[in-house]
């Protein structure tokens, strides 16, 4: 809204901002690839955040991608998933599932072989699972609702912590996002030869057992993390290849009709919706 009033430089014209609500969610973190691999971590998930924006100004929107997840037969863990940001806010990408060593910190943390998971960041996500005991399972990475689920002696793996659908209506008017509108769940742990962990409400992947191959993916713009890779002897004892972490999302909400531009458009309930599934800019 632009109106004709005075300010510093004397008469003119001054643009009036108006108010947006925004929508982030992270890349999810890839799982690991051991005997016994946590899953990944979901990515961080901002929501309903207020924001005034100023018309005809542009704004940078960044979509993280998701982690890789460990390398086929590597002992390595998952790749953190990449922050997403816009507007002025910034959501921490997923820590990677653990492997030989423990989860890594993100957006939610990766799960664990260990006794500690990686760790989650405040208001965005939760800690990634661990292994209670047993040596050939490993935890869930964490999800934005849940905490990763912990694995159970040798019988099974973590699941992922499950995702959040805090504001679903950010997801069913955009057609976005996996089950019902829920983002952000935490890929399940990988296991040698036994049951994996399953993967989250919310895009996270599954985390086999077993036999060799690839773990489940996180589901692409929901930050969702990738599953844990399955291990089983074939002429030696051989693991397989982790799940890669899901991409992020953004998506802006304003009231009334369409007066920005960015992204794919939809207006309906009073609302309209921009959801950005890859990097782009919204000019308000």
């Amino acid at each position: 809204m632009t109106m004709f009033g005075y300010n510093v430089l004397g008469f003119g014209s001054v643009n009036i901002g108006y108010g947006v609500e925004i929508l982030l969610v992270a890349g999810g973190g890839g799982g690991a690839s051991y005997i016994g691999s946590g899953g990944g971590g979901a990515g961080g998930y901002i929501h309903a955040i207020p924001k005034t924006v100023i018309p005809s100004t542009s704004y940078t929107i960044t979509i993280g991608a998701g982690g890789a997840g460990g390398p086929y037969n590597s002992s390595q863990n998952g790749s953190d998933g990449v922050n997403t940001s816009g507007l002025g806010f910034t959501a921490i990408g997923g820590g990677g599932g653990g492997g030989i060593s423990i989860g890594r910190d993100g957006g939610s943390g990766g799960g664990s072989r260990g006794p500690t998971g990686g760790a989650g960041t405040d208001g965005q996500g939760n800690d990634g699972g661990v292994m209670t005991a047993g040596s050939w399972v490993a935890g869930g990475g964490g999800g934005r609702g849940a905490v990763g689920g912990a694995a159970n002696g040798n019988s099974n793996s973590g699941a992922g912590g499950a995702g959040s659908n805090a504001d679903a209506t950010f997801a069913t008017a955009t057609s976005s996002g996996a089950d019902s509108g829920y983002f952000a769940g935490g890929g399940g742990g990988g296991a040698y030869n036994t049951t994996g962990g399953a993967g989250s409400v919310g895009g996270g992947g599954a985390g086999p057992g077993g036999s060799l191959g690839t773990a489940t993916a996180g589901t692409v713009n929901t930050g969702g993390g990738g599953g844990g890779s399955p291990a089983t002897y074939s002429g030696g004892v051989k693991f397989g290849t982790g799940g890669a972490g899901g991409s992020g999302i953004v998506i802006i909400r304003y009231g009334g009709a369409e007066k920005a531009s960015g992204g794919t458009s939809n207006t309906t309930g009073g609302f309209t919706y921009h959801k950005f599934t890859s990097s782009g800019t919204f000019t308000a």
